[in-house]
């Protein structure tokens, strides 16, 4: 097994650490002073540790969910992608490069990468789907599955 570097450690988290990470999952717009009293520390303190979580790359961006009916994304689908070996490194930066695509993730079992795809109707999400992601190099194989409907769990 390889052994993790210093950017891959996990950072030692207590209590206060998690019930901060907590509270800016729920609402990363959330003000220091009230995260402060949801934990229950001072406002100074909330200040210093929600700066070092983010210093130790625990919090890396504050960002806002966006419901993909209401912003005009009425399809979704998560891809597939078999992938010829080494081909990942040239892949994923061209993965990155679209905007369609709102998550990918490199896995392991029956195919090597997944992808959350939205777009504004099935025939967009089509045009991604056939003329860009099946047309790359290095992609050997795709499967889509479309998204009936979305969850957001937290």
């Amino acid at each position: 097994m390889a052994e993790m570097n210093d950017d891959q450690a996990a950072a030692p988290l207590d209590d206060v650490d998690r019930n901060i990470i907590a509270e800016l999952t729920r609402d990363g717009r959330m003000s220091v002073t009230q995260v402060a009293q949801n934990v229950h520390i001072s406002r100074a303190h909330a200040y210093t540790r929600i700066a070092r979580l983010t210093g130790q790359g625990v919090l890396t961006k504050f960002t806002a969910l966006v419901d993909p009916l209401k912003a005009g994304l009425k399809s979704s689908a998560y891809v597939t992608l078999k992938v010829q070996q080494h081909s990942w490194r040239e892949l994923r930066e061209q993965l990155r490069a679209i905007p369609e695509v709102h998550h990918i993730a490199l896995v392991g079992g029956d195919f090597d990468v997944i992808l959350l795809v939205r777009a504004a109707d099935n025939v967009h999400l089509r045009r991604v789907i056939f003329d860009q992601l099946q047309s790359m190099a290095g992609v050997l194989d795709t499967q889509t599955f479309l998204v009936f409907e979305d969850m957001d769990t937290r």
